[in-house]
């Protein structure tokens, strides 16, 4: 089970900077399904996870931000009147959105901070939107100005577009920002419209850390949003008004396979299929019909394996032996892939044993030993206290 606390920060902050702080904290997420379907406008199942950044801040009466990494025993200073340059490293996430709040008209002020966070990076449980999202939210509240969230996902999404370079969709800070306790969303991502979806207490959400991240993970996710891109392009003048892949019907998709080289068919055949799982996987859940979400489930993950090409043996190892599992009604990757974490749904009654009949399999199948924890859904970006 990972620590929710393992650290005074409040009492932390105050041996560093002397004064007490504000405290806020911001959510990370599990993708239940719709993987790479957001930066194509398409639909989203994730939800907030009661594993968070936590972010200790106070103002300054000048313009300097200091910031702490309590996990990185690492700190960083900028001035916000300065033109802030890419670090390339994970300074960028809070250099970035500071840079694109004033880029949209926020008056800041400077600020000391301090962050500790339950969440790994690389994990695939989106540590840096809760990061993101979490200096936002305490930079915002600190320089007395109001809070929009959905302006603040955007803004944290653009920062991580524009200043980190990851071509990521909204998905990730959206939930951060809107995350509601005991549901997910189903999100729209092209009209950012978003309804929870309870989710029964009859099932667990059970994560699986995998224990390993692969380097190529961001190049390859930007290359697959590319051939997106160019599968619409190319398919666009044979379908009128198609802007995204979410325009795009599986019917359609067959239809005029021809017009797409192989690698680009299979990338818009995840995508588009996608879509459909995430729509599908709503009306089950609703239905409290959790074997046909597990099938869905498991086809998402065989598609991003086999279409997407996203997936891991690490990844595809812990699938497989979570799908034996008793009471597991399907698993799949979530996140961007090349290693981080997986998703199970998992009847409530069998959740516990769960980790006991993994863990020891997948540690001898990799040599490593996984992170394996149920969790609830969370509330979104907010005040915290510790």
């Amino acid at each position: 089970m990972p620590t929710r606390h393992a650290c005074d920060l409040p009492a932390l902050f105050k041996q560093r900077f002397g004064r007490e702080p504000m405290l806020f904290r911001a959510p990370g997420r599990v993708n239940l399904i719709g993987e790479h379907t957001d930066y194509n406008d398409g639909f989203v199942l994730p939800a907030a996870l009661d594993l968070v950044t936590y972010v200790a801040i106070a103002p300054r009466a000048d313009r300097l931000i200091n910031v702490h990494s309590v996990n990185l025993d690492s700190e960083v200073s900028f001035d916000l009147d300065g033109a802030q340059q890419p670090a390339r490293n994970w300074s960028d996430y809070v250099r970035g959105v500071a840079a694109e709040l004033l880029n949209s008209g926020y008056r800041l002020c400077g600020a000391d901070v301090a962050i500790f966070s339950t969440l790994a990076m690389g994990s695939g449980l989106s540590a840096s939107a809760a990061l993101e999202v979490g200096f936002g939210y305490a930079l915002l509240s600190v320089s007395s100005e109001a809070i929009d969230r959905l302006k603040l996902a955007q803004i944290c999404q653009r920062a991580e577009n524009e200043f980190v370079g990851m071509r990521c969709g909204i998905m990730d800070q959206f939930i951060s920002c809107h995350g509601v306790a005991g549901a997910a969303l189903l999100l729209d991502c092209r009209s950012l419209e978003a309804r929870p979806i309870p989710i029964d207490p009859a099932i667990r959400i059970v994560v699986c850390n995998t224990m390993v991240h692969h380097e190529l993970a961001s190049s390859a996710f930007n290359q697959r949003r590319k051939e997106c891109e160019d599968a619409v392009t190319l398919l666009s003048p044979a379908l009128g008004g198609v802007s995204a892949l979410r325009d795009v019907s599986l019917t359609q998709l067959h239809a005029q396979a021809g017009l797409l080289p192989e690698l680009i068919y299979r990338r818009a055949r995840h995508v588009v299929s996608e879509n459909a799982r995430v729509m599908d996987a709503v009306a089950a859940l609703e239905a409290r019909d959790f074997a046909a979400v597990g099938k869905l489930m498991n086809a998402s993950h065989d598609s991003l394996r086999d279409d997407y090409n996203v997936s891991c043996r690490e990844l595809d190892i812990m699938v497989d032996l979570s799908r034996k599992a008793p009471g597991t009604y399907g698993a799949r990757m979530t996140g961007g892939g090349f290693g981080g974490c997986t998703v199970s749904l998992v009847s409530a009654e069998a959740a516990e044993g769960f980790a006991d009949v993994v863990g020891p399999a997948y540690k001898e199948a990799t040599g490593l030993t996984p992170m394996i924890f149920s969790c609830y859904p969370a509330a979104g970006a907010g005040p915290a206290h510790f």
